[in-house]
Order: C-alpha cells, then structure tokens, then sequence
C-alpha cells in the first residue's frame, strides 16, 4: 500500500506558519466539552485500529529513517496502538475529570468540581521511539483523551514516519467523527517556536533533552500569558548494590550490562551510574560481561552519535576513567564503555552526574553505609533508581528505599530499568532535571492531568452546568458526592480499578 497524506494534514505538515493550526485548535475546544468521555474514546480506539492495520507499512517507514531495525519497530508499533487503547479507556471510565459534588446543606451552598481542558496542546515528540513516544505517542494519546485539541510538532529524526501516522490519525479522526482542529501537525524548527509562543496555546508536551526542554520551558516563560510546559529530559538513572546484594556477581554484571547497552543506552531510564560496595569487584564483572558480549548497531542520528562521543570526553574530563571499552565496527555505532570514578567527584553540579545518552555506565565504590547515604544525597532528581539487593531479608532495602524516593519518580527493587509501561499506577517523571513539573507523569492514567484545571460551579442551575457535574450523572462516569465516591452500575468500557 502507498500511503498519501490527505490534504489537510498535508497542509498541517508541511507549513511553517502555525496561525490557522492554533485557530482551528482554538475552536475544537468548546465543541470537544460537549463530547462525551465514552464517544471520544472511540476516537481513541479507531486511531488505534489505523495503525494496527498499517503497521507494517508503518515499521517499515520507521525503518528507513533510524537505526532500529525491524524487530524493534514491529513492537513498538503495536505498543503505540495499545496505548492508544489505554488512554480510550482512561478518557472513557471519567475519574479524571475529578468531578466532586457537594450538595447544598444549611451552612453551605451547592459546590460542583470538575477538571477542564487547558486548551490546545503542543507536542514535541521524542527521536528514540517514533511511535510509543513520538507523533501519536503517549502525550498526544492522553491530551486528546483529556479533551486537548492536539498540534504536534513532527520530529526531524523520522519526518515520513510522521506523516504516514498524522495521515492515518487524520482519516481515523474524521471517519470517526471527530471535528476539525481536534489533531494537527507542523514540521520546522521556526515552527515549533511559534507554537509556544502562539496564543492560544494551552500547555507543550515534551519528551527530549534538557537542553531542548529547557529551552521550551524558557521560551513560554517569555509568553504575556506564561504556559505550562511539561518536559521529560531524563537524567543519570542511579542505581545502588547493597552489601549482600553484591555477591550475585555474575548475575548482577549480566542485568547492569543488558540494562545499560538497551538499545544502545538510548531510553531516558537508562541507568547511568551504579554505586557499589568497596572492593566487591562489581566494576571488574560489568566490565568482562560487556566484552564478552559488545552491543552492535546504529545510533538514532548523527547528531546523537556526536552528542554521545562528547559525552563520554566530558566525563573522562571529569575524573572518570575507563575500565573497558568496546570498539564499534560501524562509523554510527558507539563504542560501550564502562567507567569508574572516586566518590569524592560526586559533588553536584559534577558532569559525572549528568545524563550521557548512550552505552555507557560510570560505577562508584563506596566504603560503608554512611559514605552511600552521602552519594545519594547529592544525586539530582531522576526518573527511576533502582535497587539490587540480596534478596527478600536484605535489611539494607527499607532505608535505601526511603532514601531514594524523594528524588525520583519511581524506584524499582531487584529489577532493572527501563520498565516503562502504561498503565493505571504508573509514574513517569521526577524532580528537575528529570522533569520541568515534578508533579506530573508523561505516562500512564494520571498523564492526563497536565492538561486540565479545575473550575468550581456553585449555586449554578443545571442547565446550565457542563454535562460531567449535572444532576443524574448523563456521562455515566465516577463521581464523588457528598465525600463519597459514586461508581456507576456499568461504567463505560472498563472496570474502575
């Protein structure tokens, strides 16, 4: 099959003015309030059955634009249709339009709460996964399920990537019956700072580097009207070996080189920095793994090899030195690298603690208990630690996880990152520089908060009340009344978990 942009995502895609997107987007926004969660779900769901059915032709296209081959894509395409799916579902079942009712007593008036949209949404989707996280990925899927018109700004690492799944959206879309300036697109840097700056615009949904997101988040800033922007930058992913769980050697090297080598160190929760007992040998042990077993392939872009080469040349700088090294048999892979440093350059601020996109791992010794609660201390703010223990009795587990917590958005146990899924309880995000909002998840149910504010009716008459907080409950969705929450007989689509 050959794939042609339909006329108006072609024009979406191809301007470098935003003016019209943002206008349209504007305008979807009080026809979208008067959808139903349950219909705009099936929105959802008919983009998710379009990339299903396109997804080899997807993979495909994918395929000629980054280095990570077929296997790769074939799943993450199916992932981008899941999540997709998920969020239908999310949108569908209500709780997060977070409507509170309390009725009129006599020492009160009636109160009703609800969440509503920010208003249009720009998205900058990532380059290292062009369907979970790019173009239709999570932060479009869970804006358009919170009732965010959705303007996306296509990502140059994959441009026909992009538009092949803008043109399969915007066919679902109106099939479906969704109204125009529900979901758009623009291509061009000019572009994309114009989208910030546009008025109009509700919120920016970002996943990249810091250096992009920062930018982002400053360039709203300059706003009349300053706009949240929510950006998942990602950072050094710490991960900490306990005493006893030191001694799986082997095991342990195998997991840490598996976990950092992950598509060539190309995921934000890419652990890049593992402390370990003094004299354990753990450094000796990931280091003969990665030998043994050297990552092939291409990186994403150019750009990100270059970044990579001089990431690594900034951390020898810093004080790391090399413990092994792989060599790369083709000019766009990476050489693997696993490095060691003296705790005492683990001071913040410290390139060592800074996020080096790609292969490489940096392992610390410390001397006891107190020098790691130190080194922790002066972590940054991550997206996930992990902990490897010696198991269930590991007494070390309970204080390192009270240690870690407040400095990450998720902590694992026993488990190697990344281990992002999208689902219900998931968290992803954390405290700067992992995240512009440490509040906010770019991931899972609760994603779909960044793009909503709460407005409170009181004393107002039913008809005039948006149709979520009316009397008889007509969306059939989760309510609280009165301090209690209501769940529908049959709640649309899914159970309420």
């Amino acid at each position: 099959m050959t794939m042609s942009v339909p006329t108006a995502a072609a024009n979406a895609i191809a301007t470098e003015s935003t003016f019209d997107d943002v206008q349209a987007a504007v305008a979807a926004v009080s026809v979208l309030a008067q959808v139903s969660p349950a219909e705009r779900a099936g929105w959802l769901d008919a983009i998710a059955a379009a990339v299903e059915h396109h997804a080899d032709e997807l993979a495909a296209v994918a395929d000629t634009e980054t280095g990570l081959g077929r296997v790769r894509l074939d799943g993450e395409v199916l992932r981008c249709a899941a999540q997709l799916r998920f969020y239908a579902d999310v949108c569908a079942e209500g709780s997060w339009l977070g409507v509170t009712i309390d009725h009129a007593t006599h020492t009160g008036p009636d109160l009703r709460r609800m969440n509503v949209s920010l208003g249009p949404v720009a998205v900058f989707g990532a380059s290292n996964f062009p369907f979970a996280f790019g173009t239709l990925g999570n932060d479009t899927a869970s804006a358009l399920a919170a009732g965010a018109p959705v303007i996306v700004k296509g990502h140059p690492a994959h441009p026909q990537t992009h538009a092949a799944l803008m043109e399969l959206a915007c066919a679902a879309l109106d099939a479906a019956g969704g109204p125009a300036g529900t979901l758009s697109a623009l291509t061009g840097l000019d572009a994309g700072r114009q989208l910030v700056l546009a008025e109009g615009i509700g919120a920016v949904a970002f996943t990249g580097s810091e250096v992009a997101g920062m930018t982002l988040h400053r360039l709203a800033a300059t706003r009349q009207q300053p706009i949240p922007v929510y950006a998942e930058m990602g950072t050094v992913n710490a991960v900490v070996v306990t005493t006893d769980g030191a001694d799986a050697g082997d095991d342990l090297a195998r997991g840490c080189v598996n976990s950092f080598t992950l598509g060539l160190g190309q995921f934000c929760t890419k652990p890049g920095l593992v402390l370990v007992p003094a004299g354990s040998g753990v450094d000796v042990a990931i280091a003969n793994h990665l030998t043994a077993e050297p990552p092939s392939g291409v990186m994403l872009t150019p750009g990100i090899h270059e970044a990579y080469d001089h990431g690594i040349g900034a951390l020898l700088a810093a004080g790391a030195v090399p413990v092994a090294q792989t060599r790369a048999t083709d000019p766009l892979g990476p050489n693997a690298w696993v490095l060691k440093a003296d705790p005492v350059l683990l001071q913040p601020g410290s390139r060592l603690l800074a996020e080096c996109f790609g292969p490489v791992i940096l392992v610390v010794e410390y001397a006891n208990r107190y020098q790691r609660d130190q080194l922790i201390a002066n972590l940054p703010g991550g997206l996930v630690a992990t902990i490897m223990s010696g198991g269930k009795g590991d007494e070390e587990v309970p204080e390192l996880v009270s240690a870690l917590a407040p400095g990450v958005g998720r902590v694992t146990v026993d488990t190697w990152p990344t281990g992002v899924v999208t689902t219900w309880a998931q968290q992803h995000g954390g405290p700067w520089p992992a995240t512009t909002d440490p509040r906010a998840t770019s991931v899972g149910a609760f994603a779909l908060d960044r793009f909503t504010r709460p407005v409170v009716f009181q004393s107002t008459p039913n008809a005039a009340l948006p149709t979520a907080v009316q009397r008889g409950n007509p969306w059939n969705i989760v309510r609280r009344v009165n301090g209690r929450i209501k769940v529908p007989h049959e709640v649309a689509r899914c159970q309420v978990p």
